[in-house]
C-alpha cells in the first residue's frame, strides 16, 4: 500500500488520507483559493476531486404566468455554470477533477452530494466576518455542523 500518513504531534494520531474530495467553488475569483487547497490536499494523497457549484435560482413570481421562462433562464444558468466550471478546471491544473452543477438549495445540495458521492473531505471558502454578519447563519456553518465527513474551510484574502 501507500506510505502512512504523518503522525499529528499534537494528537498522536495520524491523519486521515482523503479518498475523495468535494470541493466548492462559487466561480468568484477567491474560488482558486478554494481550488488551490483541494488541489494540493489531492495531489499529496492521490486524492479524486469533486468540484461542485450550486445554481440557487429563485423565479421572480414563482406561481405566474412567467414560469416557464423562468425555468429556461434556470436552465441557461446551470449550462453557462458548467462551461465556466469547466473553463476554470483546466486554467487551475485541476485535470483529474470531474465538474457537478446543481440546482437548488445551497446549503442541502452541498450535503445531499456529499453523501451521493461518499466523500471523506469538503472543501470550501470562508470569509471572516464582523458585526451583526456573526448571527447569520452561512453556508459554511450548515456545512461544518451536518456534513458526515471532514470540512476544511479556507480563510478567504480580502
Amino acid at each position: 500500500m501507500g506510505e502512512a500518513a504523518p503522525l499529528l504531534g499534537y494528537t498522536r494520531i495520524r491523519m486521515n488520507r482523503y479518498k475523495k474530495i468535494l470541493v466548492l467553488l462559487d466561480l468568484s475569483d477567491s474560488s482558486e483559493q478554494v481550488a488551490f487547497a483541494a488541489r494540493d490536499i489531492a495531489a499529496d494523497a492521490h486524492s479524486e476531486i469533486v468540484a461542485l457549484h450550486v445554481v440557487e435560482f429563485v423565479p421572480v413570481e414563482p406561481m405566474g404566468e412567467t414560469m416557464m421562462p423562468s425555468l429556461e433562464i434556470e436552465r441557461d444558468l446551470i449550462k453557462r455554470s458548467g462551461e465556466r466550471l469547466a473553463e476554470l478546471k483546466d486554467r487551475w491544473g485541476l485535470t483529474q477533477t470531474r465538474c457537478r452543477v446543481e440546482s437548488g438549495n445551497t446549503k442541502a445540495e452541498i450535503l445531499r452530494v456529499a453523501r451521493e458521492e461518499s466523500v471523506d473531505l469538503i472543501v470550501l471558502g470562508s470569509r471572516e466576518r464582523h458585526g451583526l454578519a456573526i448571527l447569520v447563519n452561512f453556508t459554511e456553518d450548515t456545512v461544518l455542523h451536518n456534513a458526515q465527513c471532514d470540512v476544511l474551510a479556507v480563510r478567504l484574502k480580502r
